[in-house]
């Protein structure tokens, strides 16, 4: 299991700190989410933020985009060092478009759904995708409880790649904690994203550990 803490839950007053921090207590991936006022109730940072803290960290920057109209928006966060670019199905009329853009920069393409979204909506671009994001509570603040109804989607997905062959990674956010990440691992998840789990945990690598399922540790 991959870990990816959010850096939506740091402290952004020592921000580089938070990142080394949990890079040296065994994280994974830096889960990034971008997000517009528009397409989700709140404004994160944007490019420029991630940019500025790429020199400090050899995390994999896994950015995910809850912003309307994503395409405006995927080549700045290739250019500002994001290794996967992940976009929401609901936040564009071409999806496959903007994965098609992702991929062609030389990025990782991830496809996100909400809470509300079956994974029928996306089975068109399994294909095309390295990542499906599945979303465990509503997007765009941190703190939320697990919707439990999230382990059928993955269940769903994990169906499908094994019947289809494809090799996507199932990442689940929201809600995460060693109890419910657990539930995701045996549903078949691949990388849970937790922001306030890790981040007022007062041992970031315990918290990040505890993640870890299916790992042998001493």
């Amino acid at each position: 299991m991959k870990v990816a803490p959010s850096m939506l839950s740091a402290d952004f007053a020592k921000l580089a700190q938070e990142i080394q921090a949990i890079e040296a207590a065994g994280a994974d991936y830096l889960h990034i989410d971008l997000m517009d006022g528009n397409f989700v109730p709140n404004i994160s940072f944007g490019p420029m933020v991630y940019e500025a803290i790429r020199k400090d960290t050899d995390l994999f920057f896994d950015v995910h985009m809850m912003i309307q109209d994503p395409e405006q928006y995927i080549e700045a966060c290739a250019q500002a060092g994001a290794d996967s670019i992940g976009i929401h199905v609901e936040a564009t009329h071409h999806p496959h478009r903007a994965l098609q853009q992702i991929k062609g920069l030389g990025k990782e393409a991830c496809i996100t759904i909400n809470p509300g979204t079956p994974v029928d909506a996306i089975v068109p671009l399994l294909d095309l995708v390295d990542m499906v994001l599945v979303m465990s509570v509503n997007p765009g603040f941190g703190g939320q409880a697990f919707i439990p109804y999230s382990l059928d989607k993955i269940c769903q997905l994990d169906a499908l790649r094994r019947e289809y062959g494809y090799d996507f990674k199932i990442q689940v956010d929201g809600g995460v904690n060693e109890e419910t990440g657990r539930q995701c691992y045996e549903a078949g998840a691949d990388v849970l994203v937790a922001g306030s789990y890790i981040f007022n945990h007062e041992n970031y690598a315990t918290a990040i550990q505890s993640l870890k399922f299916g790992e042998a540790h001493d």
